[in-house]
């Protein structure tokens, strides 16, 4: 007696859909998009952020750093951005090259020093504020070798705009109203 061992795959976006979103981007390269969001301190440090018409995303900070440990703190928010954005292009790019996933899965992690306690602790001119480094294991399987499998995930870093944002120096301006 055999066992059914096909692992199911992982429902895909439309493929025609892409193929046209990627047409309209080949029509017009230099297209810039604003995007907005709208934080919210609630309380102690927990801030909701709206985007769009959707509910509010939850940013907090763990108890170690004073929050209410209700959602992921600002940090671990950018990670997870940086892991959806290099998912998203994996799986954009197998539905591309017609690539069956069946898992797609990244763990990310980051160093970063927060003695500068936000501005309040160690505030030696010379510290690095911020990530100091980023890793990120992708484990992504489906019906193509696993040559192929690896060079999607480089693909997908190679034109993550996220990954791209952190890798380049981005001008940020910050003002009170």
């Amino acid at each position: 007696m055999s066992q059914n061992t096909t692992v199911p795959a992982i429902e895909s976006i439309d493929r025609a859909g892409l193929l046209a979103l990627a047409a309209k981007g080949k029509a017009n390269p230099s297209a810039v998009r604003t995007l907005k969001v709208r934080t919210v301190l609630e309380k102690r440090f927990r801030h909701l952020n709206y985007v769009r018409d959707l509910p509010a995303h939850v940013i907090d900070e763990p108890p170690g750093l004073l929050g209410d440990d209700t959602a992921p703190n600002p940090s671990e928010a950018v990670l997870a951005a940086l892991g959806s954005c290099i998912s998203v292009g994996i799986h954009a790019n197998a539905v591309l090259q017609q690539i069956r996933l069946t898992k797609v899965e990244l763990e990310l992690e980051a160093d970063i020093n927060i003695t500068a306690v936000w501005g309040t602790g160690d505030l030696d001119e010379n510290k690095l504020i911020g990530f100091s480094a980023i890793r990120v294991k992708a484990r992504v399987e489906g019906d193509a070798p696993r040559e192929k499998l690896d060079a999607l995930v480089a693909h997908s870093d190679r034109w993550s705009p996220v990954a791209n944002t952190l890798r380049l120096p981005v001008p940020v301006t910050v003002t009170a109203n």
